[in-house]
């Protein structure tokens, strides 16, 4: 499957209470639709994925397959802490319908996160995925990223078929040490930004303090 192209980042648009607004997002998605974008990408860090509760990442995912135009290609964010978790994400956006999936890092306990714990990791997630995975490095929210030695293992696989670099450094995951030979194929895995703009936005989100505001106070 060709994932050339961009792909917005949807954010998850809010009302006051906190709650999400399907409609807002349905009219989102209606705008986006005129433009000559490839895809969306549902859930991911812009879409607040973090702070949603499951029935709310359900209803993005409906709404935002029930409202794309046909020929855009969709992708959702399906990285949890646990890879059970990860796997069980992945096959719920098979569920409805998205092509494939954006798998960030798990962090909390990064002391355990060796390269061989990550790349364990990635490869059960890929190997139990129904759609491809993409990897998703993103260490200014995570604390973790993900190094050119776990890129180039993981692109053996055949169900992980890319990489969304958030971490600045465009060149890390082709930086292999000066050894030319550490990816087989160079071409097997494609190091792409889903959407440079897109993480540009990712605080644009008017109801992103409600929302957060809401879930820290709720944790006190």
């Amino acid at each position: 499957m060709n994932f050339s192209g961009v792909f917005a980042a949807l954010t998850t648009p809010f009302v006051h209470d906190g709650s999400v607004s399907l409609p807002d997002l349905k009219h989102n998605v209606h705008r986006y639709n005129q433009t000559d974008l490839a895809g969306y990408v549902a859930l991911g860090s812009t879409g607040e994925a973090v702070l949603l509760t499951r029935a709310e990442m359900d209803g993005i995912l409906a709404t935002v397959k029930e409202s794309a135009a046909k020929g855009k290609k969709l992708l959702a964010g399906a990285g949890a802490e646990s890879t059970a978790e990860t796997i069980e994400r992945t096959k719920r956006a098979a569920e409805f319908g998205y092509d494939a999936v954006l798998v960030k890092t798990p962090y909390y306990y990064k002391p355990a996160y060796k390269p061989e714990v990550l790349i364990a990791h990635y490869r059960r997630v890929a190997d139990e995925s129904p759609i491809p995975v993409m990897l998703y490095s993103i260490p200014q929210f995570t604390g973790i990223a993900l190094g050119s030695a776990e890129v180039a293992a993981l692109a053996e696989h055949p169900n992980i078929i890319g990489i969304k670099d958030s971490s600045g450094n465009v060149h890390g995951v082709a930086d292999c040490g000066g050894d030319s030979s550490c990816v087989p194929d160079p071409g097997r895995l494609r190091s792409q930004r889903v959407s440079v703009d897109g993480d540009r936005r990712a605080w644009s989100n008017p109801g992103a303090g409600v929302r957060a505001s809401r879930k820290v106070c709720g944790a006190v």
